[in-house]
């Protein structure tokens, strides 16, 4: 399998508050690169998501913004591209609200939530939070919500499915964007 699995941790319930991003890049089911940034939200933290991820706006004062490091990133979010997120629906709302804060041209591309394939196909376990599939899949998750260990969790979700279920099984879950 060759995907892309993305987490971004924000300041604040607002989706264009992205403070970092992270990428881990899959190809023949081998997970091959990985890309983290800080980002400049340039807003406000609200001190819930600091106790979340760690982030604090000293961190990110001389960071990027999203808008510098997009043309880093933009083109892993084509439209034969899939991107994989645990809450997908969350990761792509970030997306979309930083192009849209940006005024960037909006991406497309192809999504596959873990959370949803997850909870369908391991009903049995208590609950799919990332860190709880991860100790049930035995994947190593160390510091849940830094956004590049995130991103190499669900990568390593994904290809646990891969391996268990096929390639085919996973084609159910994915939808455009």
């Amino acid at each position: 399998m060759n995907f892309i699995a993305l987490d971004f941790e924000t300041a604040n319930a607002k989706r264009h508050s992205a403070c970092s991003v992270a990428l881990a890049v899959v190809q023949d089911s081998k997970i091959v690169g990985k890309y983290y940034s800080l980002i400049n939200p340039q807003t406000d933290f609200h001190w819930r998501n600091i106790q979340v991820h760690g982030i604090r706006p000293e961190m990110v004062k001389e960071a990027p913004t999203f808008a510098d490091i997009w043309p880093e990133i933009k083109d892993f979010f084509q439209d034969d591209h899939l991107i994989a997120a645990h809450n997908a629906p969350f990761d792509n709302g970030v997306l979309k609200g930083c192009l849209d804060y940006y005024r960037l041209e909006p991406a497309h591309f192809l999504s596959l939530c873990t959370v949803r394939s997850s909870r369908k196909l391991f009903p049995q376990f208590d609950n799919h939070r990332l860190n709880t599939v991860c100790a049930n899949l035995g994947i190593q998750l160390d510091n849940h919500h830094d956004a590049l260990e995130d991103s190499v969790a669900c990568a390593s979700i994904v290809l646990e499915q891969e391996k268990r279920f096929g390639p085919q099984q996973l084609k159910q879950f994915v939808k455009m964007v």
